[in-house]
């Protein structure tokens, strides 16, 4: 039957991603985590040497087993004439252990996480990164999960960043199909912005839905494994593996 072959198909993509990023470099699988770098990636400009004031949103393939599926993602932030970063992320054993998921710590904000390089995703420079840190603190503020963690399919450290980035739509910030946890909603809505902060989507918990955006292009979600095409980025999105383009 021909819907058969069909469902069939769409649960092998589903499973082919995850499974070529187990085994590929990018997704740090297996390891101690005591021993995992955390080193700068040298991607953000040095703040001794820039005045300016910087935003950047960053990805990273998540430790372990969930690499294989999944990316973290944090926000960095360095006002004008800081001299330091601040890093915005959410962390599920703070959670574990009685504490809030919710942190704002000085950090190196392109730091390797937990031997996985991270992705730029947002670069904001300037007048424009200074008037974002206005909105990013607030936006921050307003997460309504800091005392909460649920690897999947959220509320995590993705459905943090998609928080943040909904109301601070001037990043642009296009968060890769890995990111599981950005389409979950807050307060059980099903309708929303997608999480670049333009266009819309429709989601039930995280776990069931589709957007459509320009910069995201169209993303179909099943049980959190998304997929989709990007026509502005000529790419297409695929689950464990990422956003794939000729650009």
């Amino acid at each position: 039957m021909k819907w058969v072959r069909r469902v069939n198909s769409l649960l092998l993509l589903l499973i082919l991603g995850p499974a070529a990023a187990a085994i590929g470099s990018d997704a740090n699988v297996a390891g101690d985590w005591r021993t995992a770098t955390r080193q700068s990636s040298g991607i953000a400009p040095k703040p001794e040497t820039t005045p300016e004031a910087v935003v950047q949103v960053y990805s990273a393939r998540a430790f372990s087993w969930r690499g294989a599926f999944a990316v973290h993602t944090w926000i960095s932030v360095k006002p004008e004439n800081a001299k330091e970063y601040t890093v915005y992320e959410v962390m599920g054993w703070y959670v574990f252990g009685g504490g809030s998921a919710l942190q704002n710590n000085n950090d190196e904000p392109d730091r390797y996480w937990f031997g996985a390089k991270p992705k730029l995703l947002s670069d904001l420079r300037g007048k424009k990164a200074a008037s974002a840190i206005k909105n990013i603190e607030a936006a921050v503020k307003a997460y309504p999960y800091a005392g909460t963690y649920t690897t999947w399919p959220g509320p995590n450290s993705n459905t943090f960043t998609a928080f943040v980035t909904r109301r601070v739509p001037e990043l642009e910030a296009d968060l890769p199909p890995t990111a599981i946890g950005k389409d979950y909603l807050p307060g059980g809505s099903v309708f929303g912005r997608a999480p670049s902060g333009g266009g819309a989507q429709i989601s039930i918990l995280g776990a069931l839905g589709m957007l459509v955006s320009a910069e995201e292009g169209i993303e179909f979600n099943i049980l959190g494994l998304s997929f989709g095409i990007d026509p502005g980025d000529l790419a297409i999105r695929l689950p464990g593996v990422g956003k794939v383009g000729l650009r």
